[in-house]
């Protein structure tokens, strides 16, 4: 009996990991005719699972939330109302479920929803969570392009959607150490970025589907430091926004996982129940079969969700100090509000954990990384730092890349990423990009970039306001001055940007947590008039 009670948990925190394995990880396998209407949507860009090799079998999967009010069976004033103009389409969460059954492996990564990347929209760059608004292939297309993830399988979820999710598994107790109150910066009605979150005392609590979205969402946190102080909106605002979210939503998949496993899913009548709850609150790619769904859950059902790595892309804040209030302004457009740069290599290395592989392999396709000599690169001056194209140049010849030519383009802006541009989506020229990008370090990110390539090169680099070449291995401390090249104080803090962020942040005293075992939650919360 009580190695029964494991698998349930076991399965369950697989289940509420991936989400979208709620719907057939009960009982698809029993009954996959319950599946014959799940909500399907043509998306580009998939890439085919692998069949041979280390990562034979393995699927990357993107799980995407929406903003979408327009999209709103109900419209609800606590979102904001699609026909009063709050009608956006952006992605509030990013994350990809890395799900490896050769190696019987499970991870988690986050993307930050403000990450300013090169290729989050068909027409450029923008923050990666505005490419939603051209469907879920675009939200593929900037990941594949930016940062060589591939993806074989995507589902998506809106605030309604979530909301029922939860509130078809009965509600979730959660245990709050202060009181907490979401803030977008004006009181009630003209408050802007609140989800609504306005917890009154310490407690563990019961919520409902939307007082957990309300948790899920908070980005404007501000948390309780004297017991008792009658105004929250002069409660102590948290240092961080989207990033201590993300911290909030990983605890909430493990939350998730033991509300999932009370529903005693060994049992198919009440998998069929809460399936059918469940399965209309979810949109899967089209090319996502039944079959490959149900054996994502078998060939995992015994995987405990604390095993499991759940990272966060690391990612350096901006202040672009010619903005509005420090807003980025890019291009000549904007502004752009709060953004955040990539910091590569922290990326990489994350990027690498999560796939399972090493810093010579392929992220794309698995395979070796090309050699070096083998790579043609230009590079063009994006900054106006003088001889900056020629002094990296030389610094990518150090390393072995064949450098064909160097140039000079007009600055994006005051503060810069540098972007490794190539100009085919062929897995041979995409890692060659790949084989460029690993060599830097600072705010550095591939792009898929045709129009940029140039000299008949293979790989063109953009150099921006702060990255670094790598020195060769051999090379000493004394010659290493001649063999890099950077373009920034190498003290971060006196930087527009900042320095990067941890991959496996931890919880702060204020986040809500899961409740201690045999506590006994309160009624249901209700916000403060």
């Amino acid at each position: 009996m009580r190695s029964g009670r494991r698998r349930r948990l076991r399965r369950g925190a697989l289940i509420a990991l991936a989400i979208v394995v709620v719907l057939v990880g009960g009982a698809g396998w029993y009954f996959y005719d319950l599946t014959h209407d799940l909500t399907r949507v043509a998306v580009k860009g998939l890439k085919p699972t692998p069949t041979t090799g280390a990562d034979a079998g393995a699927e990357n999967i993107l799980m995407v939330g929406s903003t979408s009010r327009c999209a709103l069976a109900q419209q609800n004033p606590a979102y904001g109302l699609c026909f009063q103009g709050v009608n956006g389409v952006n992605s509030d969460v990013i994350m990809i479920l890395h799900a490896n059954p050769a190696q019987h492996k499970l991870a988690l990564l986050s993307i930050p929803r403000d990450l300013f990347v090169p290729n989050a929209r068909a027409a450029g760059a923008n923050k990666i969570d505005a490419g939603l608004v051209q469907g879920m292939s675009q939200v593929v297309a900037s990941i594949e392009e930016d940062f060589g993830i591939p993806i074989q399988h995507a589902v998506s979820l809106n605030f309604d959607q979530f909301a029922n999710v939860v509130q078809a598994l009965g509600g979730i107790d959660m245990k709050f150490p202060v009181s907490l109150f979401d803030w977008g910066g004006l009181p009630p009605p003209n408050g802007t970025g609140s989800s609504g979150l306005n917890i009154q005392a310490a407690a563990c609590v019961h919520l409902d589907g939307t007082q957990a979205l309300e948790v899920v969402r908070a980005r404007h946190l501000r948390y309780e430091t004297v017991a008792g102080s009658s105004d929250p909106y002069y409660w102590t605002q948290e240092p961080l926004s989207d990033l201590a979210r993300i911290d909030r939503d990983h605890e909430f998949l493990r939350v998730l996982a033991t509300a999932v496993a009370k529903q005693n899913l060994d049992n198919p009548v009440t998998d069929i129940g809460l399936i059918n709850s469940l399965k209309s609150d979810l949109t899967f790619d089209n090319s996502w079969s039944v079959d490959d769904m149900a054996h994502l859950v078998l060939d995992f059902h015994s995987v405990d969700i604390n095993s499991v790595p759940q990272l966060t892309l690391p990612v350096a804040e901006v202040v672009d100090p010619d903005g509005p209030d420090g807003s980025y302004m890019y291009a000549g457009g904007g502004p752009y509000g709060d953004v955040e740069f990539p910091a590569q290599s922290e990326d990489q290395a994350a990027i690498d954990r999560v796939l399972g592989i090493g810093a010579a392999t392929d992220s794309m396709t698995g395979k070796p990384l090309p050699a070096p000599s083998t790579v043609t690169v230009s590079v063009e001056n994006g900054s106006g730092v003088t001889s900056q194209a020629a002094d990296t140049a030389t610094a990518l010849a150090a390393l072995g890349f064949h450098t064909l030519g160097t140039g000079t383009i007009a600055p994006v802006g005051d503060v810069a990423e540098t972007t490794v541009d190539y100009g085919s989506r062929s897995p041979a020229i995409e890692a060659a990009a790949e084989a460029v990008a690993r060599s830097m370090t600072g705010s550095v990110i591939m792009s898929y970039a045709p129009n940029q390539v140039t000299d008949g090169a293979q790989v063109t680099v953009d150099t921006g306001t702060q990255f670094q070449v790598d020195a060769p291995p051999s090379s000493t401390s004394a010659s290493s001055t001649t063999s890099t090249t950077s373009t920034t104080s190498p003290t971060l803090a006196t930087s527009a940007i900042a320095a990067p962020s941890p991959s496996n942040p931890r919880l702060t005293p204020w986040d809500p947590e899961a409740c201690a075992a045999g506590a006994t939650p309160t009624a249901p919360v209700h916000n403060r008039t």
